[in-house]
């Protein structure tokens, strides 16, 4: 999704590079990777170290670093187009489950026009530009990293160790106290669905549905602050 951005920008001097948080890695991965065939860099973070780095807790997020190298815009939601699943209708024999959800998935805060239409300001005024922030601002908007979500970090890493060793019912308990001590951490649920497979209901005792009622259907994408 983000190929045509690129080569509409790049020759404006706009470089993307996509990061695939999974734990999987290429397996899980590398198939969309090579379906998009992108022109830019397009890497895997099997660790969860853009987490760690930048704040992100969901995707698809975005960061914007200039050319100096300094990040002008923290991590925020940042999809390239409106999203299929938005205007997905729901099938007159839907079943009840099968109904919200679809109509849960369709709102969530989306506004792909904004968000590309400020890249495309950056791009064009640089620095000028009224979306690329000073850095107190960017400080005012990023998240902190307290104790417990560093923490988190550390029993996620372990809990992806230990499943990697087969060891999956130790490896549940260390996704339960990550998502204990960071909740809204939708990369750490994520994998460990993923991870799951078929198990999946068995590492937190709900469905990604049950989660986003439960944080708040508006939180799960935060409304963009432009």
């Amino acid at each position: 999704m983000w190929q045509d951005l690129r080569t509409e920008l790049h020759p404006l001097g706009l470089e993307i590079v996509t990061v695939a948080v999974d734990a999987a890695g290429l397996a899980a991965a590398g198939p969309w990777i090579a379906k998009a065939a992108p022109g830019h860099p397009s890497l895997i973070d099997r660790a969860h170290v853009v987490d760690a780095l930048f704040g992100i807790v969901n995707v698809p997020s975005g960061v914007w670093i200039d050319e100096a190298g300094t990040i002008v815009r923290p991590p925020e939601p940042a999809h390239p187009k409106r999203p299929a699943y938005l205007d997905r209708a729901v099938p007159p024999d839907a079943t009840p489950a099968l109904r919200e959800a679809i109509t849960i998935t369709r709102s969530l805060t989306v506004d792909a026009d904004a968000y590309v239409g400020a890249v495309r300001d950056w791009v064009r005024l640089g620095a000028m530009s009224r979306f690329a922030l000073a850095p107190d601002e960017v400080v005012r908007r990023s998240r902190p990293r307290p104790l417990d979500e560093a923490t988190a970090a550390a029993h996620f890493a372990l809990g992806q160790a230990l499943h990697a060793d087969g060891l999956h019912d130790d490896a549940t308990l260390h996704f339960r106290e990550a998502h204990r001590l960071h909740p809204t951490n939708w990369t750490y649920r994520r994998d460990a669905w993923a991870l799951a497979g078929d198990a999946r209901q068995t590492i937190y005792g709900t469905s990604w549905i049950e989660e986003v009622k439960r944080e708040g259907v508006e939180n799960y994408y935060p409304r963009l602050e432009l």
